[in-house]
């Protein structure tokens, strides 16, 4: 049955406890407590860290079984060594994810901003090392992915053809947000890509990756596309994962709480994930004057 995977980058964060998370939550029970929320969870810590066996069983024993870690590949792989000799480092990250089971969704490949098109030779040979029992999804930043020439309908036509996703990077919400002097926002303005956002299903399970405002109620014009986006992928069949950022990432499930909130006005009689979340301590409303 086709079903929406969501949830934040992270799945703690020490502003949680007290507001996402009861306040005598422990540290070590804050995945499990996350996992009561959301079914999904886009594993950043991957991207600087291959986490040990013990720790990886330790996850998977924390979440029920219907729940979904999606996790990146080490930065040694697509940034450090732009997929060329990594065979060592793609067996050690393969096994150590392969501990999951079926509580592996998907492998994200976020390549730089330096990975271009000529390089597209290098991405499919990677790609032929893959196994097949695992889903994958790519991310590119580089421009020239994203120009509607040969380029990028060959990239897309890679993708098609190996069921893997493109991933989705949504940051429209966030650079409609001017800095104004907050560090937060100017950090977040120069880590985030400022790509097009290019709306395409290459495999059954689209990945989205949406960045908000730090005010929650701005987002609704730009998120609410994505709400029928959504809806169509579920009538097609498609499991779509949507993963909700705010550049403090404090606010995030709360940001998934409006989303959801705002489907089911939209569409009342579709599964969607169930979303009542505590209130927020802070969302940033009074700051913003919201």
């Amino acid at each position: 049955m086709a079903l929406i995977r969501t949830g934040c980058p992270i799945w703690t964060h020490e502003q949680w406890f007290g507001s996402l998370f009861p306040a005598n939550t422990l540290k070590e029970q804050s995945l499990a407590t996350y996992a009561r929320h959301f079914n999904s969870v886009e594993g950043n810590t991957s991207f600087y860290h291959i986490p040990d066996e013990k720790t990886i069983r330790r996850w998977a024993e924390q979440v029920p079984n219907d729940f979904r870690f999606t996790f990146k590949f080490h930065r040694s792989i697509s940034h450090d060594k732009k997929l060329l000799n990594i065979k060592d480092e793609l067996h050690l990250v393969l096994n150590r994810m392969a501990l999951l089971e079926d509580k592996l969704g998907c492998l994200i490949l976020q390549l730089p901003a330096s990975f271009s098109p000529s390089q597209l030779g290098t991405l499919t040979h990677f790609i032929q090392l893959l196994p097949k029992n695992f889903r994958y999804a790519i991310e590119v930043r580089h421009l020239g992915f994203f120009d509607k020439s040969d380029n990028e309908k060959a990239f897309n036509q890679l993708l098609i053809e190996h069921n893997i996703n493109r991933a989705i990077m949504d940051t429209r919400a966030l650079f409609a947000c001017p800095a104004n002097g907050d560090k937060i926002i100017e950090d977040a303005h120069r880590k985030k890509p400022r790509v097009p956002t290019n709306v395409i299903a290459t495999s059954d399970t689209p990945l989205v990756r949406f960045v908000g405002h730090p005010v929650i109620q701005t987002n609704k014009p730009f998120y609410t596309p994505w709400i029928h986006k959504t809806k169509q992928w579920l009538d097609e069949g498609k499991s779509p994962y949507l993963f909700f950022h705010m550049a403090n990432t404090v606010d995030a499930p709360w940001l998934a709480e409006a989303f959801f909130n705002d489907f089911k006005q939209l569409y009342p009689n579709t599964l969607i994930p169930s979303m009542i979340l505590p209130k927020t301590h802070n969302n940033q409303l009074d700051i913003f004057g919201a």
